[in-house]
């Protein structure tokens, strides 16, 4: 069982930067592939950025690709997300979420029918 709580959400202006941390408990963590997804109003959730258990590999939109980074560290059971550059169309609530995979995997599940365990939602908010 994984419990997952997100930080740091906010209101930023356009340009500006957030970064999101999740607070894992459980002792599965470090065998969990990471996602942080994130849902617009009135769009459909979407996987924003990912991270193998073991951090070696790592996913990103494309719509993200450059501005945001993923990291985890395991030794503190928290993955973050680095927000860099944030657009308005970035607005959204961003949930952190796990996938708890065998130690042979190391590809990020794209479907968030994948992940098994979801924090709460942090709301971020980019103004123009």
């Amino acid at each position: 069982q994984v419990q997952l709580v997100e930080s740091g959400g906010g209101l930023v202006q356009a340009g500006g930067s957030l970064r999101l941390s999740c607070a894992a408990s459980g002792r599965t963590f470090s065998s969990c592939n990471m996602g942080w997804f994130r849902q617009a109003p009135g769009k459909e959730r979407e996987l924003v950025a990912g991270i193998t258990w073991s951090g070696a590999s790592t996913y990103y939109a494309r719509s993200v690709k450059g501005r945001f980074t993923i990291s985890r560290d395991n030794a503190k059971n928290t993955v973050y997300l680095q927000m860099n550059r944030l657009r308005p169309e970035d607005t959204a609530v961003y949930y952190c979420a796990a996938d708890h995979v065998p130690y042979t995997v190391q590809v990020v599940a794209t479907s968030e029918l994948e992940y098994d365990y979801w924090g709460q939602g942090t709301q971020v908010t980019v103004s123009s």
